[in-house]
């Protein structure tokens, strides 16, 4: 964790006040999905795991009925009476921790007056699962506050609802739980409709994961995202009639025959074809991390973006620069687009000897490009939401 913990302390006193009165630290990861795109809400597997920077929550309980919230991110400080629940305010960052107290309410869990406080270091609107992060590092807080003794499982969940329904946003579940149930040094084999999950460790040996943000700012909600899973709802009841199945993710390789049997039109087939893939690319990749075969891992990342950007167009220019122009680029052994896509970020493995070079060459040739400065990152792989003991830091 990167953050001024010192500063952030002062920063809440200087909003708050009342030095007598600690806050409690709560943190929340963000994530980086390593292969398997789209395929959540088709209830198929995906390849996360939780990143070493996310969002920091100060926070504390106080004797007035209401829930103040502020960020060192965004502009807008909040009051909200405490109540039996939450209405949506008209594009504020505050509908993510309401949302997830909406949630707590809606179960009966009284939720007192509180002063908050976030700060994230993940960079917005990049596809590394911001929302996720402040969604479960406020279900953590109001669970350990309130007392409420919830498990993490449960918190994905509401998490995930009140994005769905709070926000409006119609993602699938692997944000919130990559984000609650990381592991340091370990990606989550996660499939996303039972929720069965196995830890693979992730060793690279002498090379590194490196993601790229494209800067091209993008909202999810305003994006073709809800548009790509209505597609796929589509193509699941032009086909269930016919081969029993309730999600895409039911079909493997051996029945994509049913696609142009049963699916008139070929941009739905697209999708389709692009979810089942995806999910046998999914499943190889874990069995290559398994045996430690990197090279067969980053050649499924490539087929993964090729996939991404042909069948289920959610890549777009920046994306693909950044992409198909790394890997000609010595030292790369894959690279693909993560997230939701429309921008955000690329996540590629490059040899270490290559690193230096991979970085400053590629900058240069996506600013020729597209105009835009890339910013390169270098993670860790850290653990999941939690509580930030008072030893951990000085309060």
């Amino acid at each position: 964790m990167k953050a001024d913990i010192s500063a952030l302390k002062e920063e809440f006193y200087k909003k708050y006040g009342n030095r007598e009165n600690k806050p409690v630290l709560f943190y929340s990861p963000g994530r980086v999905n390593l292969i398997g795109e789209h395929t959540d809400y088709n209830g198929g597997y995906v390849f996360p795991c939780a990143l070493d920077f996310g969002t920091y929550l100060m926070a504390r309980t106080i004797p007035e009925p209401k829930l103040r919230l502020c960020s060192l991110n965004f502009p807008g400080d909040i009051e909200i009476p405490v109540g039996p629940s939450y209405r949506k305010i008209e594009k504020s960052w505050t509908n993510y921790p309401a949302g997830v107290i909406n949630e707590f309410a809606k179960r009966g869990i009284i939720v007192p007056g509180i002063e908050m406080l976030f700060y994230g270091d993940i960079p917005n609107g990049a596809g590394l699962s911001s929302s996720a992060s402040v969604e479960m590092v406020t279900a953590v807080m109001v669970n350990d506050l309130c007392s409420a003794q919830l498990p993490m499982i449960d918190l994905v969940k509401m998490s995930q609802k009140a994005e769905n329904e709070f926000v409006g946003m119609n993602c699938g579940i692997m944000d919130q739980f990559a984000v609650g149930f990381g592991k340091k040094d370990h990606a989550i084999n996660l499939k996303c409709d039972t929720l069965d999950f196995r830890y693979a460790p992730l060793n690279l040996g002498k090379r590194k994961m490196v993601i790229t943000n494209t800067n091209k700012r993008r909202g999810l909600t305003d994006s073709k995202y809800n548009e790509r899973r209505a597609e796929c709802e589509q193509a699941v009841e032009l086909i269930s009639p016919h081969f029993k199945i309730s999600t895409l993710s039911d079909l493997g390789i051996k029945e994509l025959y049913l696609l142009e049997k049963f699916i008139p039109d070929e941009t739905v087939r697209r999708r389709a074809k692009h979810v089942i893939t995806e999910n046998a690319r999914t499943m190889e990749a874990i069995t290559a991390l398994e045996k430690n075969d990197i090279a067969r891992l980053g050649e499924l990342m490539n087929e993964s973006h090729d996939s991404l950007c042909h069948d289920y167009e959610v890549t777009g220019t920046e994306l693909d620069t950044l992409v198909y122009e790394g890997r000609k680029l010595p030292g790369v052994t894959g690279s693909r687009m993560t997230g939701a896509g429309f921008g955000g970020c690329t996540v590629t493995i490059v040899e270490e000897d290559h690193l230096e070079s991979y970085i400053k060459n590629l900058a240069e040739i996506y600013k020729a490009k597209t105009g835009l400065t890339a910013d390169f990152y270098l993670p860790g792989i850290g653990d999941g939401a939690r509580r930030i003991n008072q030893h951990s830091y000085e309060l």
